[in-house]
């Protein structure tokens, strides 16, 4: 199968962490991001827990402001994830 070219925006600390981490696992970050993919693809999943630290986040004036706020990003996580 042919082979695309993904172009990924990271900080530059988190990159070089990264490619630390690869080359001590035996890989680099194309192999480490194909699995990733393969196992999203494969799972139709994040294949680890993604939440949100409540430290950083503001908190909602009211009940329907976080209920707008939840449908909306779940609309849009489950459009693109199709």
């Amino acid at each position: 199968m042919p082979q695309v070219l993904v172009n990924i925006r990271m900080d530059e600390d988190l990159k070089k962490s990264m490619e630390h981490t690869c080359r001590s696992l035996g890989m680099n970050m194309t192999t480490a991001f194909t699995i990733f993919a393969k196992k999203v693809s494969r799972e139709k999943r994040i294949p680890f827990d993604v939440s949100v630290d409540p430290f950083y986040i503001e908190p909602f004036e009211n009940e329907k402001d976080a209920t707008e706020f939840a449908s909306y990003y779940s609309r849009k996580l489950l459009h693109e994830t199709r």
